[in-house]
């Protein structure tokens, strides 16, 4: 399994049987998950969403947007309680190429991602269990 590191974006290689869940980093020597959604931007995007082999749920929001606040707690709890996949989040403001790929077109967005192909997306701001619903039905897509 590849996972990229959260702090230098290097892909590391997982051996069969082990988990991602306590890595470090064979570049940076930091740990490789840290259970917290990692900030993206125009330039880490897209090696992140790509080359790791574990779904990414992409939560794309902006500073001002009152529903992408609201509902920040509750993606952060979801995250570090879902050690199977990987959260990250996009502020749209400071990464408006990939934002505009990724046509969003309304805050906060969420998309799973899965080796670099979208499979869902919702948008609207979502409780802890609504987060948890979506993210299983995204789950059995794949």
């Amino acid at each position: 399994m590849h996972i990229v590191c959260a702090h230098c974006s290097s892909t590391n290689r997982i051996p069969e049987g082990k988990t991602h869940v306590g890595a470090k980093c064979g570049k940076c020597g930091k740990a490789i998950y840290s259970g917290k959604p990692v900030d993206l931007n125009d330039s880490n995007f897209y090696r992140y969403v790509e080359n790791n082999h574990m779904p990414v749920i992409v939560d794309f929001w902006a500073s001002w947007c009152g529903p992408c606040k609201a509902m920040a707690p509750a993606y952060e709890t979801v995250a570090k309680d879902s050690d199977g996949i990987l959260f990250a989040k996009v502020n749209t403001e400071n990464a408006q190429a990939v934002s505009a790929d990724a046509v969003i077109r309304s805050i906060p967005t969420l998309v799973f991602f899965h080796k670099g192909k979208e499979i869902n997306r919702v948008s609207g701001g979502m409780s802890e269990s609504q987060l948890k619903q979506w993210i299983m039905q995204c789950v059995q897509k794949l």
